[in-house]
């Protein structure tokens, strides 16, 4: 018998998350049975869409949900051996037992001098994410120029890279001056601390005086509405992401500017990287070449001890971390 931890959800957020909100528990796991494998949590995520989806998703009581790399530590199921690593959806857990429905191998090839929790970042779900919006999204061109909201976060960071390596000019808004000089560091051409700028508005045209073709879309709320004032004619929105939101005690309807959408005749289309699942395997292929390559650089907000799970998520939704935000456990 094995004996694990798991964050279950013990009373429903209402706005900001509080400590009581979540509960630790202990349980005894059975041994696998056939076909089954025993997971060791190595590194867990912690992401903005988790707060929504705690709303839609759970009820009172359930483990909180989340995506970790763990290692395989028993095994009856040949697909996955002893010493394996993977992606797993098991959520707040130190331990899992699994019928490997649910688990996607780490890559065979993976570097040894690459740490696996990036499988949780620049090269896992968020930089799928920043990938596919700026290609299958955006369809990015180069010479444009590309607004990237929540632009020092796990996406946006990665986006903002990916449009510099296809010849666009990217402007950046980030929560902090230390966050704007991380912008800088990954070559943004422009990029300002929201929270302080007399204006979003001045902000936005000093940074593109000539507007902006596409627009990464993360945050949601008013900076959407200014934002898209400053879109060129026939401009491209790919939205990943409301976090400014997430804690509202009731949905947001609005106010997104319809006449400007109309006269500029913008394009807006929400997206989730698991559209295009089939292609996967080679995008992650090709984002770890780009980071062995030194094209891309990953940064991550890491926190140690599973005990510090909420603690993490928190901070994450007050914008405490610059990249990814990940739990070692």
């Amino acid at each position: 018998m094995v004996r694990a931890q798991t964050w279950i959800l013990a009373k429903h957020f209402n706005g900001f998350p509080k400590e009581s909100d979540f509960q630790l528990k202990e349980e005894e796991l059975p041994e696998p049975k056939a076909g089954e494998v025993l997971l060791e949590a190595l590194f867990l995520s912690v992401d903005p869409y988790m707060r929504p989806f705690s709303r839609v998703r759970m009820k009172e009581g359930d483990v909180m949900i989340g995506t970790q790399v763990a290692k395989v530590v028993q095994s009856r199921n040949a697909a996955f051996p002893v010493g394996a690593h993977v992606v797993s959806r098991g959520g707040w857990r130190t331990h899992t037992v699994s019928d490997g429905s649910d688990l996607v191998p780490v890559m065979p090839d993976w570097p040894r001098d690459v740490s696996l929790s990036l499988a949780l970042g620049t090269v896992g779900m968020p930089g799928l994410t920043a990938l596919y919006g700026i290609e299958e999204v955006l369809e990015l061109k180069s010479g444009e120029t590309l607004l990237v909201n929540a632009a020092a976060g796990a996406v946006g960071s990665v986006a903002g890279q990916m449009a510099k390596m296809k010849g666009c000019r990217v402007v950046g808004s980030a929560g902090s001056d230390a966050k704007v000089a991380f912008l800088k560091e990954l070559g943004f051409d422009e990029a300002f601390n929201y929270k302080t700028v007399a204006s979003l508005e001045e902000a936005l045209k000093k940074a593109a005086p000539d507007g902006y073709d596409c627009f990464f879309e993360n945050v949601g709320g008013p900076f959407s509405s200014v934002a898209m004032s400053q879109m060129k004619d026939f401009g491209r929105i790919a939205v990943c992401g409301s976090i400014s939101t997430y804690n509202d005690t009731e949905v947001q309807t609005g106010p997104y500017p319809q006449m400007t959408m109309i006269v500029k005749q913008l394009k807006m289309e929400g997206f989730m990287q698991s559209r295009w699942e089939p292609k996967h395997p080679e995008s992650l292929r090709r984002l770890m070449g780009w980071l062995k390559e030194g094209k891309l650089q990953s940064r991550e907000h890491i926190t140690k001890g599973f005990e510090n799970m909420p603690a993490a998520f928190m901070g994450m939704l007050r914008g405490e971390n610059t990249g990814k935000a990940i739990v070692e456990v």
